[in-house]
């Protein structure tokens, strides 16, 4: 496959990707009225919880389109893995392996997220994959992010390198707030998500504007 394929394949997959994701959540979250679905105290896996009653911590969940978000996080696990997987032809060595290794474990979480849920049951088996896949895929898209800064080898101008960095430590970073306070929950898991979805949204964008440099290739030792 030629640059001229993978590299705007790529980029549209992750610009797809991301509006997909906003998408399907803004859609779920309407169609949750009773009680009407708040993006500051309601987490994003909410949104996926099948049954209808208090989980924990007080949060009323009834999500009607639970489905449709359970779906959404899955294929952005996929899409997202995709997507970077092509564009780590930009970069060779151990590098590439890492942001390879990265997306497709952001993948397989998010794909777990979307098959296992929360429920009014409390704490449980599912519950905790959710969990801990969840963290594994906010964890490796911010990461991600952050590397994708730190190379030259995107093409991107100067301003992208830093934002790229920025963004994927302001995710991380506003993950570590997510249990300060029930009211904000919600607002700094936003944070972590919204983080790299903004990511793949600008990287995408900008690839398929043209405006990368000439294609070099960074090598890079093995880490």
């Amino acid at each position: 496959m030629s640059r001229r394929v993978w590299l705007p394949l790529g980029a549209v997959v992750l610009v797809v990707n991301a509006v997909q994701w906003v998408v399907s959540e803004g859609v779920t979250a309407a169609a949750w009225t009773d009680p009407p679905y708040s993006y500051a105290s309601n987490y994003v896996s909410d949104l996926g919880v099948p049954d209808c009653g208090t989980r924990f911590q007080g949060r009323d969940i009834c999500s009607p389109d639970h489905a449709l978000m359970n779906a959404s996080f899955m294929a952005e696990g996929i899409l997202f893995a995709i997507g970077v997987v092509l564009l780590a032809r930009l970069v060779t060595g151990g590098t590439r392996r890492v942001v390879v290794g990265l997306a497709l474990a952001h993948g397989v979480g998010m794909v777990l997220v979307g098959l296992f849920h929360g429920s009014r049951g409390g704490v449980s088996v599912g519950l905790a994959i959710h969990g801990g896949a969840a963290a594994v895929g906010i964890l490796c898209a911010n990461t991600l992010a952050i590397i994708a800064g730190s190379l030259p080898s995107l093409g991107l101008p100067w301003a992208y390198r830093v934002f790229s960095i920025a963004v994927g430590a302001l995710g991380l970073l506003s993950e570590a707030f997510v249990g300060v306070s029930a009211g904000t929950a919600g607002v700094f898991e936003r944070g972590g998500v919204y983080s790299w979805l903004l990511w793949s949204c600008v990287t995408g964008v900008l690839l398929l504007a043209g405006r990368s440099r000439r294609p070099a290739v960074v090598e890079n030792v093995a880490v």
